[in-house]
């Protein structure tokens, strides 16, 4: 099946010249507009947004998630016409996407990334069919990118392993309280406190590689290393990086949700690679999908 939709995704771009022209995106919002075009490396994810764009999907949805430092998060369809304030739910298309990570494409600032349940309810990684999210990120120190580089998949499942010891009940007591006050931010902190001492106890190493590339660009564009290889990077913003600035910086009330809608519509049109290429002093990725 996942053979099947590759196969028709790369007849959509055969039709539309890929070696000579793209498609360049257009999102507009009452704070300005960004450019963004999508890597031929992700062709499911590309051809399911060239679908649901030209269908309108994402015309009159809002901004319903934002972190500023972070990323900003569009795409659910049950914001349309939403009150502001409202609680709003995991909506989408009705189906979900094959992750599709490429080693090479990280989440710099301006990176247009799928979102997605999280690992417990969806062990596969797979995308939303029509959320996701932007990268602002921030610039980062080397130190500071060695740093963040845990593997938390690992972390998690040894630091669970280990409190179940009777000699660390006392962190699973920790672990209770600190779930039943819903302080998720001193949860982590406390997992990621135990990091030593977990590869201590099982000879692990929990800190994963750096490329060449991502220092480069994340101590100098930033973004937000932590998510590489665990959320599909499928395009990027290549004018227009300010006005994730400006949409981060909004006031936001409860579950990260702008105080005051931030509506946005999305137009595509096809245009000279080089041309684009020109425009926007951008290069497209000349690397293969892993």
């Amino acid at each position: 099946m996942v053979w099947l939709i590759l196969f028709s995704g790369v007849l959509v771009f055969q039709g539309c010249d890929n070696k000579k022209q793209d498609y360049l995106f257009t999102i507009r919002t009452k704070l300005g507009d960004m450019k963004m075009v999508l890597y031929d490396q992700t062709p499911v994810h590309k051809k399911n947004f060239i679908k649901l764009t030209e269908k309108g999907f994402y015309d009159s949805l809002i901004f319903h998630r934002v972190i500023n430092g972070f990323m900003i998060q569009s795409g659910n369809p049950e914001s349309k016409g939403s009150m502001p304030n409202g609680r709003l739910g995991n909506g989408g298309p009705g189906y979900n996407l094959p992750s599709e990570f490429i080693t090479d494409i990280i989440h710099e600032k301006g990176a247009v990334a799928a979102a997605r349940q999280g690992d417990n309810q969806n062990p596969k990684k797979e995308s939303s069919g029509s959320q996701f999210y932007i990268v602002q990120g921030k610039i980062w120190t080397e130190k500071e990118l060695r740093d963040s580089r845990i593997n938390f998949d690992e972390l998690y499942k040894y630091f669970e392993n280990l409190i179940e010891r009777a000699s660390y009940k006392h962190v699973q007591d920790r672990v209770r309280v600190l779930q039943h006050e819903q302080k998720v931010e001193d949860l982590q902190d406390l997992i990621i406190s135990m990091k030593d001492t977990i590869e201590m106890e099982y000879d692990v190493e929990l800190d994963l590689p750096l490329t060449e590339q991502q220092i480069e660009t994340y101590t100098t564009v930033g973004g937000t290393p932590h998510l590489d290889g665990s959320y599909t990077v499928f395009g990027k913003v290549i004018d227009g990086l300010e006005i994730i600035d400006k949409i981060a910086s909004v006031p936001t009330g409860p579950n990260d949700r702008p105080a005051e809608n931030i509506i946005l519509t999305i137009e595509m049109e096809k245009m000279d690679r080089d041309r684009i290429e020109e425009l926007y002093d951008f290069q497209y990725p000349d690397i293969s999908a892993d």
